[in-house]
């Protein structure tokens, strides 16, 4: 029998609909009852160790001393399911409100051997944000949940668990929400190098003298170059940074805006934004993780069988990237091909039928 962890995500890869143990079971014509899955889902706990382990193998082929370590969330929607520590009210920056969902923190690997023609890009680590912590908001007098250990501090414990585990990566990449002066003087005591997109009302001296005097001044205020890399002195913190101006042009013309720091002083204009650009594999990743592994079409309502479909699901776009370099194909053409291949025996099921009606 196939070991049920790949049958399972096998089954997440064909689906196009909500997955369910009976579901599975149906596929398989019974081979494997729906009982049966229920308690693979229920008994085991997966977790973030768990898929370092899965994924030590395909790493240690693939990595790289000049790797990228990137991290960023992904909130999973569940609006029609009961509210509990894991399923509960998150800000979405995308939508610039609070929806109701799993929030899920996310270690990602970026990494290219030069004995390859591709980019290996994995998760290494996840985190489910659990807010287990009650209270009562005295404003609107509304309970509320949060979590006992914050995004920051999780990416703290990840990078530190990652380095224990002789990851090799150079750079660490990140959006704004993790720009923290913490995080960067963390991350300079393990002898990493950060490159963090900052918001433009963080607060920067251009000169020693200034810092030293507490003349600070807004990032998008500062009089300095376009994509000339620049050192500063960031506010809170006590050693210095690169920062540069970029301006770009959006898809509807208009202009934008971005300021990325970095502690590497090495770093051109060009190298900030090639390392830099990489942190959009993650983006990637969650995308393919909703449409491609099913990590949203669970029914399920519990805690723990949520938490192994999500890490079940994980496993699913791993299952992706290694038959990417087999196939020559990206995530989203490999799950076109196994559609394509559904409607056409969609297709011929239905011709059959047609036959054998007309024919009795």
């Amino acid at each position: 029998m196939q070991d049920k962890l790949d049958l399972y995500t096998d089954y997440l890869l064909s689906s196009f609909g909500q997955t369910s143990a009976t579901g599975l079971s149906r596929l398989v014509d019974g081979e494997i009852t729906h009982d049966s899955v229920t308690r693979f889902l229920s008994v085991n706990e997966f977790t973030s160790k768990t898929l370092w382990q899965k994924v030590k193998p395909l790493i240690r082929k693939h990595e790289s001393e000049d790797a990228c370590f990137i991290f960023d969330d992904v909130i999973i929607e569940k609006p029609y399911t009961d509210e509990n520590a894991m399923v509960s009210w998150h800000f979405d920056h995308s939508k610039s409100r609070t929806v109701k969902g799993i929030n899920m923190l996310n270690a990602f690997y970026h990494t290219k051997n030069k004995d390859s023609d591709e980019a290996l890009r994995v998760p290494v680590g996840f985190e489910l944000i659990m807010k287990t912590v009650l209270f009562c908001e005295i404003k609107t007098k509304k309970e509320k949940r949060q979590s006992p250990v914050t995004k920051n501090e999780l990416m703290q414990q990840m990078i530190a668990q990652a380095i224990h585990n002789q990851l090799k990566f150079k750079y660490i990449l990140a959006d704004s929400w993790f720009a923290s002066a913490a995080n960067m003087r963390f991350i300079k005591k393990k002898k990493k190098f950060f490159i963090f997109d900052m918001k433009v009302n963080r607060k920067v001296a251009l000169t020693e003298q200034n810092r030293n005097q507490g003349h600070w001044t807004r990032i998008d205020k500062i009089d300095i170059p376009d994509n000339t890399p620049t050192k500063v002195w960031l506010k809170d913190l006590e050693f210095p940074l690169l920062l540069t101006k970029q301006v770009f042009t959006n898809k509807d013309q208009s202009k934008g805006v971005r300021f990325l720091v970095s502690n590497d002083f090495s770093l051109s204009d060009d190298d900030f934004t090639t390392l830099y650009k990489k942190r959009w594999s993650v983006e990637e990743y969650h995308k393919s993780l909703k449409q491609n592994a099913a990590i949203a079409k669970s029914p399920t309502r519990i805690v723990k069988t949520q938490c192994n479909h999500i890490f079940a699901s994980i496993m699913a776009y791993v299952k992706l990237e290694k038959l990417k370099f087999s196939s020559k194909l990206n995530h989203f053409a490999m799950k076109s091909k196994i559609y394509l291949a559904a409607n056409k025996a969609a297709f011929n099921e239905l011709k059959l039928l047609k036959t054998n009606f007309l024919s009795a």
